[in-house]
């Protein structure tokens, strides 16, 4: 949780508001009953860290926070909007494309694969949405766009294309992309799954500095030490149900469920 003081409605009882607030959350795929009944909040400023084997559930809830998946029932709602639909007469309506392309500026996304634009340079990878889609003028862009790969150390390699680049810097530049559309939440499916190990660092430590900035932050992952150095909050998954949650050092240190302790057992 941010430490830092507020003065306005970020505060509620000297807590940070809730910035994502999940509740009930169901998914089906046809009759496979993935996610299970999720209830879950995330504050402002708060790195909320979701762990658990593959298949649990994780990665499609996250999915579901910025409406790449629809859900089944219940409601996800940042900063106080309700995603991707629109409340009836208790019933959700699905919003239209542009409406839901609107909500989505405000959560950035980060996935396993780096998805960056091949015949596009670094750079010119990071300016692409605030240009097409903020309809920000080239050289405004450009600037925020150098200053974001200097934040995460690449600017020695802002006109690199993809290519030329190691699957660490890649996933830094979509990091930077990510960040060009100044987002309120970032989203992190397993950032670092994809990388070779001795790549990994590099990315863990731009993630660190940007939880430390307060940025907040919903990270899927499997690097448990990141979990216990950065987490404020630890979420393990099992089945489509939250098994267990609270302080990442209290959980992998003492595990309460024994589901939760044979996974950690095999991944520690």
């Amino acid at each position: 949780m941010s430490t830092q003081p507020q003065t306005d409605t970020a505060t509620v009882q000297g807590h940070a508001k809730e910035l994502v607030r999940i509740e009930g959350v169901h998914k089906f795929y046809g009759s496979h009953h993935v996610l299970r009944g999720i209830d879950m909040t995330v504050r402002q400023g708060e790195v909320a860290v979701l762990i658990g084997p593959s298949g649990s559930g994780k990665s499609t809830l996250l999915r579901c926070v910025n409406h790449l998946e629809s859900i089944s029932a219940g409601r996800i709602f940042v900063d106080d909007h309700l995603i991707g639909y629109r409340e009836r007469g208790g019933k959700l309506h699905e919003l239209p494309a542009k409406e839901i392309a609107l909500q989505r500026r405000n959560i950035g996304m980060v996935f396993q694969r780096f998805n960056l634009f091949g015949h596009k340079t670094a750079l010119e990878n990071v300016m692409e949405a605030p240009v097409q889609v903020k309809g920000q003028g080239k050289a405004a862009a450009k600037r925020r766009a150098l200053e974001l790969l200097e934040r995460v150390g690449l600017s020695d390699r802002a006109n690199h294309y993809p290519a030329q680049l190691s699957g660490g810097q890649q996933q830094r530049v979509a990091i930077a992309r990510a960040l060009a559309m100044d987002p309120e939440l970032m989203l992190f499916d397993e950032p670092t799954s994809a990388l070779d190990p001795e790549l990994v660092g590099d990315v863990l430590q731009v993630m660190k500095d940007l939880a430390a900035s307060g940025m907040t932050m919903v990270v899927v992952t499997h690097e448990i030490g990141f979990a216990r150095e950065v987490g404020e909050t630890l979420t393990f998954m099992d089945g489509g149900v939250v098994v267990e949650s609270g302080n990442p050092r209290e959980i992998i240190a003492n595990p309460q469920h024994e589901r939760t302790q044979a996974f950690l057992s095999k991944v520690l």
